[in-house]
């Protein structure tokens, strides 16, 4: 992620430098027009937020009721690969109503560790999950443009992302819902080049609604299993989209 910013940085500083005087513009005509259309390819890093129960009782088979304590927490961001097309609608010199079909592949890594149940060296006993997900998405943003200036015209954006989650609901322990909204913002630099523009573009996207599937939970038999699906009581999707768009 730090890298990412890090190049963005760069770019932008490169542009400002070399952008200090007038120079002819490359089709000076592609944003009068009231709609057009793009492609998108891009990466996305995948994470959630988790809620902890804390201590509970667990019916454990030939065991009876247990106390269990299990924290879980996703441990890393995961990249997966981002592909859609675009629709920009003008609304007037400076903002621009964009919606954005995408598939969003990836996946969450999942760690839960059971505070009751230390190994030798007293570490918890650890379980992991790979919770795949395949989103479809069909944002909906507010693009507000500065004024260009060669060729170059950065912009933010705000806006809400209607998603439905295509990937199965065999999982191990945590199961998703399949739908979701995420709430957005975003910056980018409109690049005119001679045969088409060149976008980059940095998003951030949070899950306004619990996710969880709790009849997931109760879909388990094996108890084992079950006490770590219990562990968590509320789940917050979060991305970052770093896309290319070719117009």
């Amino acid at each position: 992620m730090k890298r990412i910013l890090i190049a963005i940085w760069l770019l932008a500083a490169a542009v400002s430098a070399s952008a200090q005087e007038p120079v002819p513009q490359n089709k000076p005509y592609i944003d009068l027009r009231p709609l057009h259309f793009g492609i998108l390819v891009g990466l996305n890093m995948q994470d959630v937020e988790m809620q902890n129960v804390g201590s509970q009782l667990i019916d454990m088979p030939g065991v009876g009721p247990t106390e269990q304590c299990i924290v879980g927490e996703a441990d890393t961001w995961n990249p997966g690969f981002s592909v859609g097309v675009l629709a920009d609608l003008r609304l007037n010199e400076h903002f621009s109503l964009r919606v954005t079909p995408t598939m969003h592949f990836g996946a969450k890594h999942l760690v839960f560790r059971n505070l009751r149940d230390l190994n030798e060296f007293g570490r918890p006993h650890e379980e992991t999950q790979d919770l795949k997900n395949t989103y479809l998405s069909v944002p909906i943003d507010l693009k507000f443009s500065a004024k260009r200036f060669n060729n170059y015209r950065p912009y933010i954006l705000a806006g809400v992302s209607p998603m439905f989650n295509l990937a199965s609901k065999d999982q191990d322990f945590v199961c998703l819902k399949r739908y979701d909204t995420m709430l957005e913002v975003g910056l980018g630099c409109d690049f005119y080049l001679p045969f088409f523009k060149l976008i980059p573009e940095i998003k951030f996207c949070y899950g306004l609604s619990n996710v969880f599937d709790k009849d997931h939970v109760n879909s388990i038999t094996d108890g084992n299993k079950q006490a770590y699906a219990r562990s968590i009581s509320d789940v917050r999707s979060k991305m970052i989209v770093f896309t290319f768009y070719f117009e």
